[in-house]
């Protein structure tokens, strides 16, 4: 279940990933546009686990963005850090690529592997009121066969399909794909090892 609250974000989660995003080879140009969002839970109730599926204006592709949020620095990881947010409740926020993120990518894993599910949206007032269950906005599905060796988590930056060009061997993998209003794709793969 993910704990998610009505909060008041400096700078905000667009802010944050325009700046990002702008950095990166693979983005593209233009402003963005967001699809929608999905969510895993830590265990341990410590790291925030969340992904951003975002368009630019006028384009086709759909961008990937896996975030984790930690209450401190993640050490070794400055290089993955897209930046500080003050959330209103929770305080400050150290927000990373989710790749480089060992809790984020275990659960990215066991989503792979069958033994993890998205989480629920829960959401509360600032003051912790509880408000109700939010409905996914994507929804997360596990496809393909089960693995039979150990693997790694390969994300899609800009969301695939097995229809694309190139694509053709994802339709046989280990995947996980999201669907939206208006559309799909492969966002994980796993890579089997050996």
């Amino acid at each position: 279940m993910a704990t998610v609250y009505q909060a008041t974000l400096v700078p905000s989660k667009m802010d944050l990933l325009g700046s990002w995003l702008s950095q990166q080879p693979w983005s593209g140009e233009g402003e963005l546009e967001k699809v929608g969002a999905y969510r895993f839970d830590d265990p341990e109730g410590e790291v925030g686990i969340e992904a951003h599926l975002l368009r630019r204006a006028g384009q086709e592709a759909v961008l990937h963005v896996p975030l984790s949020y930690r209450a401190a620095p993640l050490e070794g990881a400055e290089p993955y850090l897209l930046g500080t947010v003050d959330h209103s409740v929770l305080g400050r926020r150290w927000v990373y690529d989710a790749m480089a993120d060992p809790v984020a990518t275990a659960c990215f894993l066991r989503a792979l592997e069958g033994e993890q599910q998205q989480a629920e949206t829960h959401l509360y007032a600032e003051d912790g009121q509880y408000i109700g269950h939010e409905p996914n906005e994507v929804s997360v599905t596990v496809l393909g066969p089960a693995p039979e060796r150990a693997g790694r988590v390969q994300v899609h930056r800009v969301v695939a399909s097995p229809e694309d060009p190139g694509s053709e061997h994802l339709a046989e993998a280990r995947r996980l794909t999201a669907t939206w209003p208006g559309g799909h794709g492969i966002i994980f793969s796993l890579h089997t090892e050996g």
